[in-house]
């Protein structure tokens, strides 16, 4: 249930990206083009994010029903403020070093944000058990959670500027713009990157819990205490992995600078496969062995996803210098589309691949199982990276100019 409910609602939301990609294009207001949708979309980003963690006492066939409406209408507002936000990268700045430089600002604060919650929520619920139950917990703690990025977006919408202005400002017709993006080949590839770095992103993060549970001598191993509360060793192994994301996001700008933007993301994306694939040969090493290769392959694959945005920027120049026409909201919209396919399709395939392997929750599982739960880890990652890495080795710009 869990596998095609992602699925649905997932590719339902990435196929909406597009749709608020052309809204945002056709939109004139004050504000600008993009920042508007921020100031709009963040009190119900909010609410709906609070509602998605509640759950009403009914039975099961309305649990599931309730899970899938707040799920997908959560993601439908997701669209509505991340797809402008993202499109800010291409508008704020036409240079491309300061573009990559935005975009690694972005995903350290990105990823500073993940760990955060990894490591406050454990201590929030802690917190608000006594009053709210061990289920009203939860939506206590996102409420926090909701709260910060309410005013996040605010901030954002308020200290941010559009300075890429088009070349050409009348309005163009929607199919016009589809068969621009369709014959822009640098965004296919980056398209087909995405999709194959998401897949990692998903068998690794969906994966690291079952690892954990099954695979090392219990959840608990590792555990530290944050705030009073004790962390479990999946926790404390993707904080880590945050962390040494961060420090991946803040090396990859002076990495372009001295190599260019497509080496440095092919050496970035061979290491990543390198050490996924020893994962799987030291995952019975120990806890400390699982960190530090956490930590490896973390480092690795950090700075891939910044610069992969830094340069879907450089598409949407592509594509104004070949037909005059520019469509910012609609190619960072369908990057994100691709991207959002790629964690429906990984996330889909790991509870399949679970369940083809003989998986059964909280039971003794089999070697088969075992074996499937770990190459989640290590191996299936792995061949997602050097699937990223073909595709960027077709990639035809160097710094936003034609080969």
């Amino acid at each position: 249930v869990v596998g095609v409910l992602f699925l649905v609602t997932r590719i339902w939301d990435s196929l909406l990206d597009p749709v608020v990609g052309l809204l945002c294009d056709r939109t004139s207001s004050r504000w600008g083009t993009f920042r508007p949708w921020l100031l709009w979309g963040a009190l119900p980003f909010g609410a709906l994010g609070v509602l998605t963690f509640y759950m009403p006492e009914w039975g099961a066939g309305g649990k599931v029903v309730y899970a899938t409406v707040t799920y997908s209408l959560m993601m439908i507002v997701y669209s509505s403020v991340n797809v402008p936000y993202a499109a800010l990268l291409g508008v704020m700045s036409a240079d491309p070093h300061e573009r990559t430089v935005l975009a690694a600002f972005r995903m350290t604060f990105a990823a500073a944000g993940s760990m955060a919650v990894v490591l406050a929520v454990e201590a929030l619920v802690k917190a608000f058990r006594p009053w709210a139950g061990p289920s009203g917990s939860w939506t206590a703690a996102v409420a926090v959670v909701a709260g910060v990025a309410v005013v996040l977006f605010f901030v954002t919408f308020s200290t941010t500027r559009e300075r890429v202005r088009p070349v050409r400002t009348e309005r163009h017709p929607v199919l016009v713009s589809l068969r621009d993006l369709l014959h822009n080949r640098p965004w296919l590839i980056l398209a087909g990157a995405a999709v194959c770095l998401q897949v990692f992103n998903a068998f690794r993060e969906s994966g690291t819990i079952y690892f954990f549970k099954y695979c090392v001598a219990g959840e608990t191993v590792g555990t530290v205490s944050f705030a009073g509360v004790a962390l479990t060793g999946s926790a404390l192994f993707l904080a880590v992995g945050q962390l040494f994301n961060i420090a991946g996001i803040v090396l990859i700008p002076f990495a372009a600078d001295r190599f260019g933007r497509r080496r440095t993301l092919v050496g970035a994306l061979l290491l990543t496969a390198v050490f996924s694939f020893a994962f799987y040969f030291v995952r019975q090493g120990g806890y400390s062995v699982l960190l530090l290769a956490q930590a490896l392959i973390s480092l690795s694959v950090g700075g891939v996803l910044p610069l992969l945005w830094a340069m879907s920027a450089d598409t949407a120049d592509y594509a104004e210098r070949r037909s005059g026409r520019r469509d910012t909201g609609l190619i960072f919209s369908s990057y994100s589309m691709a991207q959002k396919m790629g964690w429906a399709v990984g996330s889909a395939a790991t509870a399949w691949i679970l369940s083809l392997a003989g998986f059964e929750a909280n039971a003794v599982q089999s070697p088969a199982a075992l074996t499937v739960i770990g190459c989640l880890q290590s191996v299936f990652p792995a061949l997602a990276a050097l699937g990223t890495c073909a595709f960027i080795l077709f990639y035809p710009l160097a710094d936003a100019r034609p080969q």
